[in-house]
């Protein structure tokens, strides 16, 4: 029912012990997936886990089609992307700005002077790419999914829903055909050719990413499906038109470890195999929160936009530690801060104003948080001190 093998990796393989991970854990995740298949959710699928540029898992499982004649997944199977091809097609754009090509700070009608139509000439490219575009619903028809002339005019021809930069809204598909014809503006080539050459190619991830994918790969892609009236079918997206397009905000496909080496190369700061393709000031830059806790109206709640991802790991409010914390008994006052780490990122740092006679411990402290938060919210370290400062002098 499943296979795992070492062929065309990105990544070496490591034992999850030496990577930290617990084998334990990521045997129920496979056999969760078997329980899914078995029960009928999905007809397949593959999981791969890296941690410190090593591979730890690699899992497939199931078909790829429905049918008299399923036919079965492989560890080459490539699969519908989703908003997952948006931070693929989104290194493009950081790759420009590494290169002095482009700023985020630009206007697109900066380089695409026609953009400009129906008031979008201020839009700058940090909008863009943090959904505050103004242009959420706008669509672009499937004949210019391959006619980037026509793709060009018709990106520019889209009108306003609301002005620029008053707020984040979740863009589904339109914010990165926008960003692709403005590659394509800079470049002279087709974005789908640029990803390929300038960011997949080089770091050997050419043959298990794939945004556009040609007509010799089609036969590895899984087919995508869906329930209706409680029967799983094939969906529309399964036509050679549709993976050949390589639509930038949903139509990427890929195998599992070959996204998780793409992953390894952004926490390695934009180096993978010995090469690198991005610097890692435009990795952190990108990678920031920079819509903070402002609510995404197409999702309802706050999402945390970067300049292409959305970006959470130890993204944590201080104030809801801050409240844990002062419901202990030993402590008068509190402050936490994000810490920067080479292993994570960023932890959860408290500075811990002790009540008068209370010996609580760091150690005491960090328990008492973790009983009453999630994992990832877990206070790393604790500095105590005399007072919290209340500004900045």
């Amino acid at each position: 029912m499943a296979t795992i093998t070492t062929e065309s990796m990105a990544l070496e393989f490591a034992s999850p012990e030496s990577l930290g991970l617990d084998p334990g854990m990521l045997d129920q995740i496979e056999q969760l997936m078997i329980s899914h298949v078995e029960d009928g959710h999905y007809p397949g699928g593959q999981y791969a886990i890296a941690r410190h540029g090593k591979l730890a898992r690699v899992y497939t499982v199931g078909n790829t089609t429905i049918g008299d004649s399923p036919a079965p997944a492989s560890d080459s199977t490539l699969w519908l992307l989703f908003s997952q091809t948006k931070v693929i097609v989104t290194s493009a754009i950081w790759r420009l700005v590494d290169q002095g090509a482009l700023r985020f700070a630009d206007q697109i009608s900066d380089h695409m002077p026609e953009f400009s139509r129906n008031g979008k000439g201020e839009i700058t490219v940090f909008q863009l790419l943090t959904h505050q575009g103004g242009f959420p619903s706008a669509q672009v028809p499937s004949e210019a999914w391959t006619d980037h002339e026509l793709l060009r005019q018709v990106v520019s021809d889209f009108t306003l829903d609301w002005t620029p930069g008053s707020r984040v809204h979740y863009h589904g598909t339109a914010a990165h055909w926008v960003a692709m014809a403005l590659v394509e503006a800079i470049t002279g080539r087709d974005y789908r050719d640029y990803v390929r050459e300038e960011i997949l190619e080089p770091i050997g991830l050419s043959d298990q990413i794939f945004v556009g994918a040609p007509e010799d790969v089609q036969g590895r892609c899984s087919d995508i499906h869906a329930f209706e009236d409680n029967v799983m079918v094939a969906t529309d997206l399964n036509t050679i038109e549709w993976r050949a397009a390589g639509a930038p905000g949903a139509g990427g496909y890929a195998t599992a470890h070959g996204m998780a080496a793409f992953y390894q190369m952004l926490l390695a700061g934009g180096v993978l195999n010995g090469t690198r393709i991005l610097s890692p000031r435009v990795i952190q830059f990108a990678s920031r929160n920079h819509t903070g806790d402002r609510v995404d109206h197409g999702m309802g709640m706050p999402m945390h936009r970067g300049i292409g991802p959305h970006v959470r790991g130890f993204q944590v409010p201080p104030a809801e530690l801050e409240g844990v914390l002062l419901e202990h008994p030993g402590i008068s006052d509190a402050a936490v801060i994000g810490k920067l780490d080479d292993e994570s990122g960023e932890i959860p740092k408290a500075f811990v104003v002790r009540s008068p006679d209370s010996e609580v411990s760091d150690a005491d402290v960090m328990a008492f948080v973790a009983g009453k938060v999630a994992t990832f919210k877990h206070i790393r370290e604790v500095e105590f001190i005399d007072a919290i400062p209340k500004n900045a002098s």
